[in-house]
C-alpha cells in the first residue's frame, strides 16, 4: 500500500523486541507516527462506514420502533466486536508471513505441506471476491459522502460530481500518492475524531440508546423481527473492511494496527449511538429521505462535515485501490494472475502502479456509478462479494492454526464460530442478488476463473517439460565455446530457467544452445528464477561449472517483490568480478587490450502449446485459454526486467501426448 515511510518501525508480529532480552514481553514498533500511519491507510474503508449503515438499516424498516433500532446498534456493536476485534485484530494479524498479511500472504503459508488443491481454489475464490470489492467500495463510499450535498440544496447534481472525482482519484496513480500520502493520517484522525465528538454530541437526545452494549437487543431482533435476513445484510456494511485491515498488515506492523483500532472503534461506536439516539428522538421521521449520518450534524457544520467526509471517502479508495495493486503484484508472483506491467512510482517498497488494473477498477467504478446512480442502490450490489472473502480466509486461517499445532478444540470453535457467522452474513447478503449482487458476484466469477485458469494452465504447462542435467552437456558447450569455426554470439550468453532443481535445466535451453544454433560465448549463465512464500526474500547463490566460464546463478524472489533481472544480474556480476571469479573483459582483441567488458545477451524460450498435441478435451481446453491469456498478458521479458537488455526470444512448440498419436505407415502398394 501507501505511506510505507516507517516500515522500519514495524515488527514482525511475534510480541518481543529483537533489541531486548528474550522474554520480555512489549509492544514493539508502537509510536506516534506508526499509529498515525495506521489511522491513515487501515481504517479507510472501515472508518467510512457510518455514511450508509444506518441508512441502510432504516431502508429496511422505513416506521422503525425503538426495539428495532436498538437491536440495529447492538447488532452492529457486536458485529465489530465478534468479526473485526476478534477474528481480525486478536486472531488474523497473528497469522503473518515475515510481517505480511492478507489471504495471498496466509496461502503462501500453508500452501507447501498441501498437496490438495482445495486450499488455492479457497484462496482464488477470496482473492477475486476482494478485488470484486475494490470496483463497488469507491463507488459506494464516494456517492454516499458527496450525497451529503443535497443536505443543503436537493437539487446537487451527486453523479456527475462523484465521477469528476474519481476519475482524479484514479488518473493521479501513475504518478504516485507518497507527496499527499503524508496527509492522509493526520486527515483520518480528525475524520475519527470527527465521529466521535458528533456521535457524544448526539446520545444525549435518547440515552436508551445505551441499552444497544446488551447482546439482548441483537438476538431479539435477530429471531423476531419478520424481515432480520434484510437487516443483517444492512448491519454487515459496518465491517466490510476488517478484510482490508489484515491485507495492511505488512504494512503498519500488528500492534500499531491492533492500538489504533482501540481508538477507531471507539470514535465507530461513539457515532452509531449518536445516530441511534438521533433516530430514536424521533428525528428520522420528521425528516425525510435524510442521511442520519448528516441529519444529526449541527446545520452550521454541515459544509465542514460534507467537505471531511468526501475527502476520507477519497482516502478510503485511495488505500483501497493501492491494497489491490499490492494483491496482484502477490497473486501474479504466487501464479494466481498473469504478468503484467508493473510500475513503481517511488524508493520505498510498496508503492507501485499497475496500468491496466488500474484502468479495470476506473472502468468498473464509472460502471457502478452509472448503473445505480445512487447509494441507496450501490448498498445492494455492497457487502455480498466480501462475505465470501471473509468465509474464505475463515478456513484459511482454520488450516493455519491447525499445521501451527494449537488446540483441537480452539481451532475447531474458531471454525464453527466464523464459519457460521459468515455464512449467516451471506445467506442474508444473497438476498441483494437480484437487486445489486448479482453485479460484484459476475465481477468476482469472472476473476476468480482467470485464476484458476491460469494456476491449472501453468501447472499443465510445466508438467510437460522435460528437464536434463547440465553437467551432463559440459564437455560439448565447452568445445563450442573454443571452436572458432562458429561465430561468436555474445561474450555473455544468459538463459533464464525456471527449473525447481538445481544443475537441473530445460531440455530447450540445451538444445538452444547445442543443436538449433550453436552459441558460441565466452560465458555461459543460467540464471534460475526461485520463488519463495517468504515476502521479501531477495539472495542468490553461484555454482561455477567450469571455470570461468559457465555458471548457474540461483536467485530466491519473495512474492511482494517486482523481478528486475537486469539490475540483479549486475549486481551478482559486480559481486563476481570483485571476488577474482569472473573476467568480464571481452575476449575480442580490439576490446581486450582495452579492458572493455563484454556484452550480454539475453535468451529467452517461449513454449507455446501446439495443436497438434494429443491430449484430452479438458487439458487441451485448459491450455487452449492459457495460451490466450499469456498472450493477452506482458511479455516475459518485460515481466522480467528485461525490456531494455538484448533479448532474443526463442519460440518451440510444446507437444503433450497423454495417449497414442495416430503413426503414419508407409505403404508401396499403390
Amino acid at each position: 500500500m501507501i505511506n510505507s515511510e516507517h516500515r522500519q518501525q514495524i515488527d514482525n508480529s511475534d510480541g518481543y523486541d529483537r533489541s531486548t532480552p528474550r522474554g520480555k514481553i512489549i509492544l514493539p514498533g508502537v509510536s506516534a507516527a506508526g499509529l498515525l500511519i495506521a489511522i491513515g491507510i487501515v481504517f479507510g474503508d472501515i472508518g467510512t462506514s457510518p455514511l450508509y449503515v444506518m441508512k441502510a438499516i432504516l431502508h429496511v424498516d422505513h416506521n422503525p420502533d425503538p426495539d428495532y433500532i436498538l437491536g440495529a446498534v447492538s447488532c452492529v456493536i457486536w458485529t465489530l466486536t465478534l468479526q473485526t476485534t476478534i477474528k481480525y485484530v486478536v486472531g488474523a494479524l497473528r497469522a503473518d508471513n515475515n510481517g505480511e498479511g492478507g489471504i495471498m500472504a496466509l496461502f503462501s503459508l500453508i500452501r507447501r505441506p498441501l498437496s490438495r488443491r482445495w486450499p488455492f481454489i479457497v484462496a482464488a475464490i477470496g482473492a477475486s471476491a476482494l478485488l470484486a470489492d475494490g470496483i463497488i467500495t469507491p463507488a459506494m463510499t464516494v456517492t454516499s459522502a458527496v450525497e451529503g450535498l443535497r443536505s443543503l440544496n436537493p437539487h446537487t447534481p451527486v453523479v456527475p460530481i462523484v465521477l469528476v472525482i474519481i476519475t482524479a482519484v484514479f488518473f493521479v496513480q501513475r504518478s504516485g500518492t507518497s507527496t499527499i500520502g503524508r496527509f492522509f493520517g493526520p486527515v483520518m484522525l480528525i475524520w475519527f475524531l470527527m465521529l466521535g465528538v458528533i456521535g457524544v454530541m448526539n446520545i444525549g437526545a435518547d440515552l436508551s440508546i445505551l441499552k444497544s452494549f446488551n447482546p439482548y437487543y441483537a438476538f431479539r431482533l435477530v429471531f423476531t423481527h419478520p424481515e432480520w435476513m434484510l437487516i443483517l445484510g444492512a448491519v454487515f456494511l459496518c465491517t466490510t473492511g476488517a478484510e482490508a485491515l489484515y491485507s495492511d498488515l505488512g504494512h503498519c506492523g500488528r500492534w500499531n494496527i491492533t492500538v489504533s483500532w482501540c481508538f477507531v472503534k471507539v470514535m465507530l461506536i461513539l457515532n452509531y449511538l449518536g445516530q441511534g439516539a438521533w433516530i430514536l428522538s424521533g428525528n428520522a421521521t420528521t425528516v425525510a429521505d435524510v442521511n442520519p449520518f448528516y441529519g444529526m450534524m449541527p446545520h452550521s457544520f454541515l459544509g465542514v462535515g460534507i467537505v471531511i467526509s468526501t475527502i476520507a471517502a477519497i482516502i478510503a479508495s485511495q488505500a483501497l485501490i493501492s491494497g489491490v495493486f499490492t494483491l496482484i503484484s502477490e497473486a501474479i508472483n504466487l501464479d494466481f494472475w498473469p504478468r503484467m506491467r508493473i510500475n513503481h512510482t517511488g524508493e520505498i517498497r510498496g508503492q507501485m502502479y499497475v496500468p491496466a488494473i488500474n484502468f479495470f477498477l476506473f472502468a468498473g467504478c464509472v460502471l457502478t456509478v452509472l448503473l445505480f446512480r445512487s447509494s441507496d442502490r450501490m448498498e445492494a450490489a455492497y457487502g455480498l462479494a466480501i462475505t465470501a472473502t471473509m468465509l474464505c480466509t475463515t478456513v484459511l486461517l482454520w488450516r493455519y492454526m491447525t499445521e501451527k499445532g494449537i488446540s483441537r478444540w480452539i481451532t475447531t470453535s474458531f471454525l464453527i464460530t466464523f464459519s457460521l457467522l459468515e455464512t449467516l452474513f451471506l445467506v442474508a447478503n444473497l438476498f441483494k442478488f437480484v437487486s445489486g449482487g448479482w453485479f460484484t458476484v459476475l465481477i468476482a466469477c469472472v476473476l476468480c476463473s482467470i485464476m484458476l485458469i491460469w494456476n491449472k494452465g501453468r501447472s499443465l504447462h510445466r508438467s510437460h517439460i522435460d528437464y536434463k542435467d547440465i553437467r551432463e552437456s559440459l564437455d560439448i558447450i565447452t568445445d563450442i565455446r573454443s571452436d572458432r569455426e562458429i561465430a561468436r554470439y555474445a561474450s555473455n550468453v544468459v538463459y533464464v530457467s525456471f527449473s525447481p532443481t538445481k544443475n537441473m535445466v530445460e531440455s530447450k535451453v540445451l538444445y538452444s544452445i547445442i543443436n538449433k544454433h550453436p552459441k558460441r560465448a565466452d560465458h555461459y549463465w543460467i540464471l534460475r528464477m526461485c520463488h519463495t512464500d517468504q515476502p521479501d526474500t531477495l539472495d542468490y547463490s553461484v555454482d561455477t561449472l567450469v571455470s570461468d566460464a559457465v555458471f548457474i546463478v540461483s536467485i530466491r524472489i519473495g512474492f511482494k517483490i517486482q523481478p528486475q533481472v537486469n539490475v540483479f544480474l549486475r549486481q551478482i556480476v559486480e559481486d563476481l568480478v570483485e571476488n577474482g571469479a569472473l573476467s568480464l573483459t571481452s575476449r575480442y582483441p580490439s576490446m581486450e587490450r582495452r579492458g572493455i567488458p563484454g556484452d550480454f545477451r539475453f535468451v529467452l524460450i517461449h513454449r507455446v502449446f501446439s495443436p497438434s498435441s494429443v491430449c484430452g478435451a479438458y487439458e487441451r481446453r485448459i491450455l487452449t485459454l492459457y495460451e490466450i491469456l499469456r498472450r493477452m498478458s506482458v511479455s516475459t521479458e518485460r515481466a522480467l526486467g528485461l525490456d531494455t537488455s538484448m533479448v532474443t526470444v526463442e519460440t518451440v512448440p510444446l507437444i503433450i501426448e497423454t495417449r497414442q498419436p495416430l503413426r503414419i505407415r508407409r505403404r508401396d502398394d499403390f
